[in-house]
């Protein structure tokens, strides 16, 4: 049997994917109970959300390898997108666990910059590399900017 590359990709983005499961019903609890911004109508449908920015981001990432498959600057590039992935996927564990939506801002505003440095390191590479990460600029302050405003509703849990 032959291992794409697109199996691997899949594979490590599915397995930092697990890391999202290290939350506790105490963690969720504590989430659940935060005061939201009134605006914020779309709550249920951020699953589907970041699932298809994942999907475009490993897409990304299989253009990018298939390129120029095994050479250092590709090598470097597939480790700026496990950074944002893990970045991203740390965002709900690590925030919850720590009962702070500043270090979800944090995570979030890092992320962010990590993504827009990557895009514009994948221009050079495939301009359609580049544009499957457009949905994740997009998101990604969308996501930091409503967890920083949860922060100002919430100023005990900030």
């Amino acid at each position: 049997m032959v291992i794409r590359s697109w199996m691997v990709i899949a594979g490590v983005g599915f397995i930092v994917a697990l890391g999202a499961n290290f939350i506790t019903p105490d963690d969720r609890k504590w989430f659940n109970r935060l005061q939201r911004p009134r605006w914020l109508t779309f709550e249920k449908l951020i699953p589907l959300i970041w699932t298809v920015i994942f999907i475009c981001a490993g897409w990304s990432a299989y253009i990018v390898w298939e390129r120029n498959p095994g050479t250092t600057g590709t090598w470097l590039l597939m480790g700026m997108y496990l950074l944002l992935e893990i970045l991203t996927i740390a965002y709900t564990p690590v925030m919850f666990r720590s009962r702070s939506l500043k270090v979800g801002t944090i995570i979030g505003g890092a992320g962010f910059i990590v993504g827009l440095l990557l895009a514009i390191s994948v221009l050079s590479v495939s301009i359609s590399a580049a544009l499957l990460l457009v949905p994740y600029l997009i998101w990604s302050p969308i996501g930091t900017y409503t967890t920083w405003v949860m922060a100002r509703l919430n100023p005990q849990d900030s």
